[in-house]
């Protein structure tokens, strides 16, 4: 026999049906219905709801500005046991919803099938690219958080963070404007061409993103000296102060916040077009001197590698990236007190003038030059791992010394990142940890060009890894400048293989 925990507790992520909605017939029409990837954030760690046998909980969403709807049922409800009583579902939910969603099904029901704004609703903002996919037809918009029709959006949408967005935090839409006008918001929108009533929206949501613009501090090169004052000086007539500069003039970095592209519509491309929407909005934009990600997760990771190498590889940057392979092997070495010559393996001041022509944060460049480094190797060389590196910089295939060469770059990267940490260790330990961690970011990097090379730059996503060792070497924040936002809190360190 159950226990009366278990008979009378709900899986959330099941219990919880999303259902986007557009006018029928004779009621509401569903698009398309999906479940929760995530409801701890709401019921618990346990993602547990207690109190009901055959929970339903129905959240109806209109497909174009998601003005929504709730409403539990279940085939039975705990009755209450002195302090043990039934989770209150809709109390839960206030939090997260607008207290609209909560109206009865007839007024939901007659605002789908009735509402005239749905004919003429087009997304706020300004259209900012258009694409097909799959023979059908996909709008992005860009817009600003101070804009009110998007924070009304944004209030309805807000309960996707916490469903699929692990560690996802909503935005303050109740915030001050001069924090409101650093957000910006990049919708994606299905639209169909010939919608089949007036009262139908061309529009239905595919997914959205946010960024964030972290101020940065930008030293004038000469300081006006000041000018000494005389008594008799003849005093200047007095002028009111400029009006303050707006947010999107001031110079910042663009931080990709929020990324989010609905179940229905995922691993049809969205993602890869979205992310490169925003990226070209970022390097047209004169204030952005750099972009960031904020806290991403492997399946982005994977989405702005791919991205990023597929742009510096059109736009000519990587093609200028080479590996000097002639140097003398007394440069490298193996013994105390010789270190890895950088300099001279790589032209530092080309690839520090071609990261800020990118706007790529250093970490991301690094990753990405490696990652190119790599594939000009060739495939016998990597594969072959360090059985042929014997005779390390005095090999005579080109490609040994290619490959023995881009090891020690990533290995002083991995040990200049974690020294803190790795210096606690004694030397042989030190040494088999970074040599560990240089097996593991290798093989996610040979990973990432074999999906590369399936696909072909340019034509989709690459996959969500299906296996992958956890990161074991110490990372820092993305944003290591000393300028950095004040609100930027950086994350404690912790083990992880590459810096991503």
């Amino acid at each position: 026999m159950a226990e009366p925990d278990e008979e009378w507790s709900s899986n959330a992520n099941e219990a919880i049906q999303i259902s986007f909605v557009l006018p029928g017939a004779d009621s509401p029409k569903t698009l398309s219905t999906f479940h929760p990837q995530f409801t701890y954030s709401i019921f618990g760690d346990e993602e547990r709801i207690f109190g009901y046998q055959g929970l339903n909980i129905k959240l109806r969403f209109a497909v174009h500005d998601l003005y929504p709807h709730v409403s539990v049922s279940s085939d039975a409800k705990f009755e209450t046991v002195g302090d043990t009583k039934a989770t209150d579902v809709l109390a839960i939910l206030k939090e997260h919803l607008p207290s609209y969603a909560f109206q009865k099904s007839s007024s939901f029901k007659t605002r789908i099938q009735e509402g005239a704004s749905a004919g003429t609703f087009t997304p706020p903002g300004k259209l900012i690219e258009s694409y097909t996919s799959r023979g059908r037809n996909f709008e992005i918009w860009c817009a600003e958080l101070t804009d009110p029709p998007v924070r009304l959006l944004l209030e309805r949408m807000q309960i996707f963070i916490s469903f699929f967005i692990e560690g996802g935090t909503p935005l303050d839409l109740d915030d001050q404007e001069w924090t409101l006008a650093r957000w910006r918001v990049f919708f994606v929108y299905e639209k169909l061409a010939s919608p089949p009533s007036p009262t139908t929206s061309a529009y239905s949501l595919v997914g959205y993103s946010t960024s964030y613009r972290f101020l940065t501090y930008q030293p004038s090169l000469s300081s006006p000296k000041p000018q000494p004052t005389h008594p008799s000086a003849k005093s200047e007539p007095f002028t009111f102060p400029p009006p303050p500069l707006p947010i999107s003039s001031l110079p910042s970095r663009a931080r990709i916040s929020q990324f989010l592209i609905l179940p229905p519509h995922q691993s049809h491309s969205h993602g890869t077009h979205l992310y490169a929407a925003m990226i070209h909005i970022f390097l047209a934009d004169p204030a952005c001197t750099e972009i960031t990600v904020e806290d991403p997760n492997e399946a982005f990771d994977d989405l702005r590698d791919y991205c990023d190498h597929a742009r510096l590889l059109a736009n000519g940057t990587l093609a200028q990236i080479k590996l000097r392979t002639n140097l003398d092997p007394k440069a490298t070495a193996k013994r105390i007190g010789v270190r890895v010559p950088s300099a001279k393996l790589l032209d530092k001041p080309l690839l520090r003038s071609l990261r800020l022509k990118n706007k790529l944060a250093p970490r991301q460049f690094d990753r990405l030059v490696e990652l190119h480094l790599l594939s000009q190797i060739p495939a016998h060389n990597r594969q072959a791992g360090t059985a042929r590196l014997t005779q390390r910089a005095k090999a005579t295939d080109e490609g040994d010394r290619a490959y023995y060469y881009w090891r020690l770059l990533v290995k002083q990267r991995i040990y200049k990142k974690n020294k803190d940490v790795l210096m606690q260790l004694d030397r042989a330990e030190r040494i088999d940890k970074v040599e560990e961690a240089l097996g593991e970011q290798g093989g996610d990097y040979e990973r990432l060009l074999r999906a590369m090379e399936g696909k072909g730059e340019g034509n989709g996503e690459v996959g969500v890894r299906q296996e992958r060792a956890k990161r074991k070497v110490v990372d820092e924040d993305e944003d290591t400048d000393e300028d950095e936002d004040v609100e930027d809190d950086r994350e404690a360190k912790r083990m992880r293989t590459d810096e991503g």
